[in-house]
């Protein structure tokens, strides 16, 4: 077979570019895994207050969100907790009597209780509602705002993401969180690996948020992993629902090593009435005094239930206090039930949040949304959410956006995709060749991704991360398997061609094209609760990885070109061929469609008025507003009352579709 000239340089100039890139990439690789030097204490403290600024940063707009200290906290009595059972040996947590004040004192008092404990471990119960959270990101914002010289860092994380199986010691984890949401410990410049090296000195105070989240063998997983990993200078503020962490015990056999451990007490009529009157102008209208009165004397029942915790308050906050409004309700409605009265305030909080925040593009401002909504419509679309939570019987706290894929029928959808590929696959080659032969091809087409895109709907989201650090051995073996199968395809080449310029460029393609569908795969991984860091970074990551598959696709479909071209295939046939082939490679060999899966659901559940076609913005826009908080990959509702409150409604419409 005569090779051009054309041929000759290409396949030297592609030899050349293999050779130098396989260099690069093995200096590179040297380098990454080469040893770690040692941090000196300067820099170990540099890193630190960076790492501090970072977390206060991040946790300061989430205490503007939640109003926590404007003007004043809520004033939740928290006490050591009566069910003794629950807490170590007294001695072995602090020096003479283990209590703690209210947050009416000042939040200052409890975190100088809290460095009077022997190891400052810290366990805070309750139940839903109660501000457990919320006391541990106040916890977190005075140690950080009176960080003491040589204490640790505080860092909030959720239990959710802790993978006992796969990270067994606390500091393994702690030390790849570190590596994951704060890049900047890893930017040039910083000492190496920088987040192991604060993770195993001790030099990160993990709050642990969530734990009452998890099965019940993982909470247990967890507490047991604790008691294992932690040494006696290891600082630790747990968060978990009490009836939770009493199982957890149970199963364990013993309790967290050297931990106090606190619960709440109910608000008091007149601790919750000081609160309101401390948001409301010195002189507020005369109906907030009688409101105040009715809360004080006991004579609005429902109302003084509703007080009695930190969310009913702050629902109340929103509901009539920041917004400015009539209170009168309170009065009418707090005489009767107290479900009523909790309704009610739901039904205000979604319009008053919308209306008291509007959009902003300046990214300044994090707690105004990106878009403009109609109140009714968050209530409707989050209303849906709801009920598919309810309904379906997934995780009721959480919701994930590739579960979206699974809100309605995908039949239809899967159709329409197959029938549109195997339509321009069969036009295509009909043109090329003959009709008969592309009526085929077109067909087969569709019949393969109508049998394999049904997998896309139910799928996790993926990533790819080509960091070889850590990857010695799969790094080498790849290469050894690529220069296998080139040297195979070579042989072949060299069998079945006129020259051994010809057998190269078998060699060349055939390795390249084991590269492309078998290396760079080995690449990609399921995006898990321990490897997210929110719902908006796993929807990019997975679109980054359906980006990445296909340009793999449309690399084997060149290599198709050059195969199909060199056995006298014109190049436009060629080149349409190759690239419809390598794209239908990619679209039915990846294991993580998750993203594809979403982008064909949405604007069908758009076009049913459940959701808007920018769900994930829409979802993102809710986080901003504070209807939603994010727990890893997970959105999930920031109140629970609204949530119920919006999965038991009667009226709404959006039907519920299963697949």
């Amino acid at each position: 077979m005569a090779v051009g000239f054309g041929s000759i340089v290409s396949t030297l100039g592609g030899l050349i570019a293999l050779f130098n890139g396989s260099m690069l990439l093995l200096g590179w690789w040297r380098k990454a895994t080469g040893p770690l030097g040692a941090s000196t204490t300067t820099e170990i403290s540099t890193a630190k207050d960076i790492l501090a600024g970072l977390v206060t940063e991040q946790w300061k707009e989430e205490t503007v969100l939640r109003s926590l200290g404007d003007p004043e906290p809520i004033p939740v009595p928290w006490r050591s907790t009566e069910h003794e059972e629950l807490m170590d040996h007294p001695r072995l947590i602090a020096e003479g009597a283990v209590a703690f004040p209210s947050l009416s004192g000042h939040i200052t008092a409890m975190v100088n209780d809290f460095r009077t404990l022997r190891c400052r471990r810290l366990v805070i119960l309750g139940g839903p509602g109660v501000g457990k959270t919320t006391l541990a990101v106040q916890l977190l914002m005075e140690l950080l705002r009176t960080r003491r010289p040589g204490e640790p860092v505080p860092v909030l994380l959720s239990a959710a993401r802790w993978d006992t199986k796969a990270r067994p010691q606390l500091r393994d984890w702690l030390a790849e969180c570190l590596r994951m949401d704060y890049p900047a410990l890893r930017a040039e410049g910083m000492p190496p690996d920088t987040p192991r090296t604060l993770a195993y000195r001790g030099e990160v105070l993990p709050v642990l948020d969530g734990l009452d989240e998890l099965s019940d063998e993982t909470r247990a997983d967890i507490l047991a992993a604790l008691n294992r990993s932690m040494s006696g200078d290891d600082q630790l503020i747990l968060t978990c629902r009490t009836a939770q962490f009493a199982e957890s015990v149970n199963v364990v056999g013993d309790v967290l090593t050297a931990a106090a451990v606190i619960e709440p007490r109910p608000l008091s009529p007149g601790a919750a009435a000081d609160y309101l009157q401390a948001c409301l102008p010195p002189r507020p209208p005369a109906t907030w005094s009688h409101v105040l009165d009715a809360l004080r004397d006991g004579s609005a029942p429902a109302l003084l239930e509703v007080t009695s915790t930190a969310l009913g308050l702050w629902l109340v906050r929103i509901a009539y206090v920041a917004s400015r409004v009539d209170p009168k309700p309170l009065l009418n409605l707090g005489h009767g039930d107290p479900s009523d009265l909790r309704d009610h305030l739901c039904d205000r909080l979604i319009p008053e949040l919308v209306k008291s925040r509007p959009p902003a593009d300046d990214p300044v401002q994090p707690f105004r949304p990106y878009h403009s909504w109609e109140p009714d419509q968050v209530h409707r679309w989050l209303t849906y959410l709801a009920r598919q939570l309810a309904v379906t019987g997934a995780d009721t706290h959480g919701m994930a956006w590739w579960h979206l894929a699974r809100y309605t029928p995908t039949r239809s959808i899967r159709l329409t995709v197959s029938l549109g590929y195997g339509l321009l696959a069969g036009l295509t080659f009909g043109a090329l060749t003959v009709p008969v032969v592309g009526a085929v091809v077109g067909l087969l087409s569709a019949l393969v991704l109508m049998l394999t895109t049904g997998s896309w709907f139910t799928q996790t989201p993926g990533y790819v991360d080509l960091r070889l650090r850590g990857k010695r051995p799969l790094v080498l073996r790849t290469i050894i398997e690529t220069l296998i199968i080139g040297l195979l395809g070579a042989f072949v080449g060299w069998r079945i061609g006129e020259s051994g310029l010809y057998a190269m460029q078998i060699g060349l393609l055939t390795g390249l094209v084991f590269v492309f569908m078998l290396g760079v795969p080995r690449f990609e991984h399921p995006t898990t609760a321990t490897t997210a860091r929110s719902p908006r970074a796993t929807w990019r990551a997975d679109r980054n990885l359906t980006l990445v598959q296909v340009v793999i696709g449309i690399a084997i479909g060149i290599m198709a070109v050059i195969l199909l071209w060199n056995v006298g295939i014109s190049l436009i046939g060629a080149f349409a061929g190759g690239l419809l082939l390598g794209l239908l490679i990619e679209l039915i060999k990846g294991r993580h469609h998750a993203w594809l899966a979403y982008s064909l659901t949405v604007p069908r559940l758009a076009s049913k008025g459940v959701l808007p076609l920018r769900a994930m913005g829409f979802l993102e826009d809710a986080h901003r507003l504070g209807l939603l908080r994010t727990e890893g990959p997970f959105y999930q509702f920031r109140n629970i009352e609204l949530q119920k409150h919006l999965s038991d409604q009667k009226h709404f419409s959006g039907s519920v579709s299963g697949r």
